[in-house]
């Protein structure tokens, strides 16, 4: 029987090895545009999952000439595929182009991702019928900083021409085009204004590359020239918020009231960032001023940070409802009201925040019994070996796991994300379990993470590699739920991980840090890629974590923040006096260390939990953070981050 079970399992790894092999050369196939030798291994692969994707190549290479009724008959397929949603956008692009309406209208409804550039198309096709509705939806759109696709420009030209999109209109797209900082379409913007609020584009250039020297040698006389020194402004805002307030001290009163009000919010905004401790006079200052998301959080983090409880609580009152609602507002609205002896208050605000399962759930949970640890639930579900197998059987997960067996991440992860969709709790436990049986760590985590009700967080906290990881841990005394929080957060334990700045492997290491950690280690035979080998990737990292923590006060949050960003920032960014590690964490400049500093240390919780360590708080754990001792610690920074 074991010979016969044997036999099987090498027969059919022997099909699947062909299958993959032919679907390889079929891809290969399809990028030379080479039809005819992808409809040989279109017939191999006839009756497999992958079918789909064959057949969206042959209809890919002959998209413009093919008969509408057979890429009809593509997109009626059963809709378990992102592929389908793809053809039709691809379809409606090429219809939008050749400006054939009728097909585009009727597919267009089916439509499920949205997409700019068919949505412009849309408005193109309703305007044939001068439907008046259709052109308010193209002022709509034009309202951004970005650039949009070229089918909107039919739709711009139209609503310019009907009067709907304004001279104000073309101005507040200007503004925001500035503030995004894209210059090449505030020029093309400027050619559209007349009058007093004509801007040369000469004098844009000026004011992008040297914005100091413009406001020097410019005087704001016009609202052209002002809208272009507050670009300037803004721009050396950005660089050294001292200065541009310098500069403002000289140029204020050319500005109105509102263009004051307007430059001091982003003044504040670009001091919050840099924790310059003028940021809150500033925010003051700027009064009524239409404060955006990021500068309204910004405010909240310089009022954290000067530890001012009573402008916390204003500036959060102050937000749009959708951002009070935030996870990070109402605890920190609910801390604020608990500062000022409004107990009852808080307590209305952190009891229901108390059941959520991030960084903020945790503190609110601490916040009402300092002495009890957050405890996950009790695994409230298991799928059954007849729930997983249906799961499994499913073409999408057929095609996923097909997929990542070809280390194709991108369309495998495209297909598990449509598959799991509008799955429910059951059903996604049942595939999270798929995906960890199938070592692909990073789907199991995401998709145990999505559920509402019932969870299973062994699969939320997943822990491999626990046995190769264990010496590196013992070796450099640390603690294992903080290495495994910080793991899931780099990489998902995927192995292969690359970022888009070269960090690689589980613990992303970037190449520079090691090199310098090879260095400090003795490891002469080290070469670059040895970064991607499972023991000297988690040999690096955790020697690099142990350094960290040990040049950081033994603080998980500066070193947490240290591996990802760089010990030298970590270090600028403590205030000069002692603070919590939470408005620490909170008040990070960068989103993205901001992010991953809450989530790594939310993780070490869990992973403590799960690991059976003494009981700590999260708000034990982020603990308190010691002011800067002086210059002298800053000068030291040598040793670079290890993912950024």
């Amino acid at each position: 029987m074991k010979f016969l079970l044997l036999l099987w399992s090498l027969i059919a790894g022997a099909a699947l090895a062909g299958q993959d092999e032919d679907f390889l050369a079929a891809r290969d196939a399809f990028r030379a545009g080479d039809a005819a030798k992808l409809a040989i291994f279109a017939q191999r692969l006839q009756q497999t999952p992958l079918e789909v994707y064959i057949s969206y190549y042959q209809l890919r290479m002959r998209l413009e000439t093919v008969e509408p009724g057979v890429i009809r008959a593509y997109l009626a397929r059963p809709d378990d595929t992102p592929l389908i949603d793809k053809m039709r956008a691809e379809w409606l692009r090429a219809l939008g182009r050749k400006q054939q309406w009728e097909l585009f209208d009727s597919e267009y409804p089916r439509l499920l991702a949205e997409d700019a550039e068919l949505s412009c198309y849309a408005l193109q096709s309703r305007l044939r019928s001068r439907q008046q509705a259709a052109l308010h939806e193209a002022r709509d759109l034009w309202l951004s900083g970005k650039d949009r696709p070229e089918s909107c420009g039919t739709v711009f030209e139209a609503a310019l021409a009907a009067g709907v999109i304004t001279q104000q209109d073309i101005w507040q797209r200007l503004r925001l085009a500035l503030e995004a900082g894209n210059v090449s379409l505030a020029k093309h913007l400027a050619g559209q204004l007349v009058g007093e609020r004509e801007i040369s584009p000469v004098a844009l250039s000026r004011a992008m590359e040297n914005p100091g020297r413009y406001l020097e040698q410019e005087s704001p006389d016009g609202a052209g020239q002002r809208a272009v020194a507050l670009f300037a402004l803004q721009r050396l805002a950005r660089q050294s918020p001292d200065l541009a307030a310098r500069h403002w001290e000289k140029l204020a009163l050319h500005f109105p009231e509102s263009e004051q009000h307007y430059f001091l919010g982003w003044l504040a905004y670009e001091g919050a960032r840099k924790h310059d401790p003028r940021a809150s006079q500033w925010f003051r200052e700027a009064g009524q001023a239409a404060l955006n998301e990021q500068q309204s959080a910004w405010r909240v983090r310089a009022a954290l940070r000067a530890q001012d409880w009573p402008d916390v609580l204003s500036a959060i009152n102050a937000m749009s409802a959708a951002q009070r609602g935030e996870t990070a507002w109402r605890y920190w609205q609910a801390r604020a009201l608990q500062a000022l002896g409004r107990r009852a208050e808080a307590e209305k605000i952190f009891v229901p925040l108390s059941a959520e399962y991030d960084f903020y759930g945790q503190l609110a949970s601490d916040e009402l019994a300092d002495t009890t640890v957050l405890s996950a639930p009790q695994t409230i579900y298991q799928p059954g070996k007849n729930d997983v197998a249906a799961v499994e059987a499913l073409p999408g997960v057929r095609r996923a796991l097909a997929l990542y067996r070809m280390d194709l991440r991108t369309d495998a992860m495209r297909e598990w994300i449509w598959v799991i969709r509008n799955f429910n709790d059951q059903e996604l436990l049942a595939a999270a379990e798929i995906a960890r049986r199938n070592e692909m760590y990073d789907r199991a985590i995401n998709t145990a993470e999505k559920t509402v009700r019932v969870h299973d967080f062994s699969l939320r906290y997943l822990a491999p590699y626990r046995a190769a990881l264990r010496e590196h841990i013992q070796e450099n005394s640390l603690e294992e739920a903080w290495v495994y929080g910080l793991m899931r957060q780099e990489s998902r334990f995927v192995t292969s991980a690359r970022s888009g700045v070269g960090a690689a492997g589980l613990m992303q290491v970037m190449p520079a840090t090691a090199r310098w950690i090879a260095r400090k280690l003795g490891l002469k035979d080290y070469r670059e890629s040895l970064i991607h080998q499972l023991d000297t990737n988690l040999k690096l990292g955790t020697f690099y974590m142990k350094n960290m923590l040990s040049s950081l006060d033994d603080s998980p949050v500066l070193a947490s923040a240290a591996y990802n960003a760089g010990p030298g920032r970590a270090r600028r960014w403590r205030a000069e006096t002692p603070m919590e590690g939470a408005i620490y964490a909170e008040s990070i400049p960068f989103n993205e260390t901001r992010d991953y500093v809450k989530k790594v240390m939310s993780n070490t919780v869990y992973y403590a939990r799960q690991f059976g360590d003494p009981p700590r708080s999260l708000k034990q754990r982020v603990g308190m953070i010691t002011g800067k001792p002086g210059d002298s610690t800053l000068a030291d920074d040598k040793s670079p981050g290890a993912t950024q």
